[in-house]
């Protein structure tokens, strides 16, 4: 029962988080662009420095 709440919250944010529409980011709503620098990110950049 105690990993019943986390997990439907967890689920519940997943599909709020898909219901977005395409070319925009998902929490700001900002319109994605050919110029944005995330889409020179990668997995990488992601770690912390050791």
């Amino acid at each position: 029962m105690t990993l019943l709440r986390p997990a439907a919250a967890f689920l519940a944010l997943l599909l709020i988080a898909g219901c977005t529409e395409e070319g925009k980011y998902p929490v700001s709503g900002e319109e994605c662009g050919p110029d944005d620098p995330v889409k020179e990110l990668d997995a990488s950049d992601c770690l912390p420095p050791v």
